[in-house]
């Protein structure tokens, strides 16, 4: 059952319409709390069993009953306290593998709430708190051995990147591709460099691992094929698209690229206007002017797509262009499972779709398959003070989007101007600038170096850093009056003008209420002093709900 397309809505009401649970789809009803451990051994166990029937996620389903009611749930009400779930269920699992989404739906029957949950990795059961779960018809049960070993006999499966082309020749591949494969494996191993000048064709694609005893391998034509060597690959399409969007998002021109692939990865860079980016004058801060993306990174992004593309999907990579963005996209799910991972632990991957191909392009310097090239790209766009990569990982697709301006200039600045901040510091900061939620952990991180105040979700930057980096104005901006400022301006501005209706009342407070709460917010606080006064009895509606008068009964 394929509902990712569809809008929350859409999904709640796809899965309500299912005559009975599958393997696959959990209802509970949840009204008021949910047990955690209950909520990680459906997790373990809907993802395994997602795995052995072939689904690429499943759902856990709260707020409706076994008959597919709507009954409503009041489960983690706040949306931080989900995303909170999110970690809380990694930190327990098998390769930190969490939920792709938590999708709140407001049915008119009351709140419900959808976990999308990525089936388990080819080869890897996911356990949780270190057992592994399944379900036996409709009831929650430890996973048998028999699932567990055929979950992880797929890991054995031939790698389809070392697959011999029997009927593939050396006429098959393509001269300039040849010529700078050697001179790349030259430039990667240059105590080799005289050998290779002394080796015929077919000896180089044995010593670069791109043939097998001098039978070409499809890594072999997927780097160095000609175009009309693609038919060998079918039904995998190794093309790259290349899109070209306007600030509205529509597209202004593409191209697509196919074999050989080593000679596409340039030919795409050529295509991406690398363009000057300017930095607003800020003193000795900022250089006058650098590209926006590192040349490094566009290059590691697209080569990455090509390595961990899952082929066997027949889909195509897409390097997208925006006016400020490069979004990269490649098929497959993302082996290390976790990315904040892979950059704190600055380890080798333990697994690769494409070893085979991996190898070849790491000979042929394309990718640093030792590790670290995911790491890189972060302390790359914090080097420049840019927003950090972005990662949208689901079961089949993985999506990485660069950005090449400064996001946030106070972010910018503080980065500039603090020298020792750890990889994690700045990761957390690069969530406070995107205005995503902190964890429990980041949260205490930066508050511990006193980076950060407010109160969760609405962080901002610290009054002691403000005043370090001349932001002494944004800083009061975010910062809140007391309450009693505020009461009495609306006393204040009632006795003068003898009433006001609330869209007044909103006009008066907006501007004076901190930037860092968004219009909802602002909204809710105004409500919350109005009631507060009128409770005083200090003002009184002689309106309605909707077209209300507030007159002042008595000085608050």
């Amino acid at each position: 059952m394929n509902i990712q397309h569809l809008d929350s809505a859409s999904k709640l009401d796809a899965l309500l319409a299912l005559t009975a649970e599958s393997e696959v789809v959990e209802f509970k009803e949840a009204k008021n709390s949910y047990d955690f451990s209950h909520l990680g051994k459906y997790f373990s166990a809907l993802s395994n069993e997602a795995n052995l029937n072939h689904h690429s996620v499943a759902w856990l389903v709260l707020g409706v009953n076994n008959q597919r009611q709507v009954v409503g749930s009041n489960y983690c009400r706040e949306r931080h306290y989900l995303d909170r779930l999110k970690k809380g269920i990694a930190d327990k699992t098998t390769s930190r593998i969490t939920f792709i989404n938590i999708h709140e739906v407001q049915h008119h029957d009351g709140r419900v709430l959808l976990f999308e949950i990525p089936a388990a990795p080819k080869g890897v059961p996911i356990a949780f708190d270190g057992h592994y779960y399944g379900r036996e018809g409709e009831s929650l049960s430890p996973l048998n051995l028999e699932e567990i070993e055929r979950i992880r006999a797929q890991a054995t499966h031939e790698d389809w990147s070392a697959a011999i082309v029997s009927d593939a020749g050396l006429d098959d591949l393509d001269d300039e591709a040849l010529r700078v494969a050697r001179n790349n494996f030259k430039s990667k191993f240059p105590d080799k460099s005289g050998d290779v000048d002394e080796w015929d064709n077919a000896t180089f694609l044995n010593k670069a691992k791109l043939s097998i005893k001098g039978k070409l391998t499809r890594t072999a034509l997927i780097l160095l094929g000609n175009n009309e060597a693609e038919h060998f690959l079918l039904p995998a399409d190794v093309k790259i698209r290349w899109i070209l969007k306007d600030h509205q998002g529509n597209d202004r021109d593409y191209a697509l690229f196919g074999l050989p692939m080593l000679l596409a990865v340039d030919k795409v860079y050529a295509k991406i206007r690398n363009l000057k980016y300017r930095y607003l004058p800020e003193g000795t801060l900022f250089p006058e002017e650098i590209d926006q993306y590192e040349p490094y990174a566009i290059r590691e992004a697209v080569n990455n797509c090509l390595a961990h593309q899952d082929y066997s999907l027949a889909g195509r990579i897409n390097v997208i262009e925006g006016d400020e963005t490069l979004t990269f996209t490649n098929l497959g799910s993302f082996a290390p499972g976790d990315v904040q991972r892979v950059v704190m632990e600055d380890a080798p991957e333990e697994y690769y779709r494409n070893r085979f191909l991996a190898t070849a392009m790491f000979n042929l310097k394309m990718v640093e398959t030792a590790g670290g090239g995911i790491r890189k790209l972060f302390l790359l766009q914090s080097a420049r003070f840019f927003p950090l990569p972005d990662y949208e990982l689901s079961s089949n697709r993985v999506k990485l989007k660069l950005t090449g301006k400064v996001l946030n200039m106070d972010y910018a600045r503080l980065l500039a101007s603090t020298g020792d901040l750890t990889l994690s510091e700045i990761m957390a900061l690069d969530k406070v600038q995107k205005k995503l939620p902190l964890s429990n952990d980041e949260e205490k991180l930066l508050k511990a170096k006193s980076l950060i105040e407010g109160r969760k979700p609405n962080f901002y930057i610290a009054q002691k850093v403000a005043q370090k980096i001349g932001k002494k104005a944004s800083y009061s901006k975010n910062r809140a009056f007391d309450k009693q400022y505020y009461l009495d301006m609306i006393c204040k501005a009632i006795g003068e003008h003898g009433s006001l209706n609330r869209n007044e009342i909103d006009e008066l407070l907006w501007d004076k209420l901190p930037d860092v709460m968004n219009d909802k917010q602002k909204k809710s606080k105004v409500g919350n002093l109005i009631t507060e006064l009128r409770k005083k009895g200090t003002i009184h509606n002689t309106g309605t709900s909707k077209q209300s008068s507030w007159l002042l009964l008595k000085q608050g």
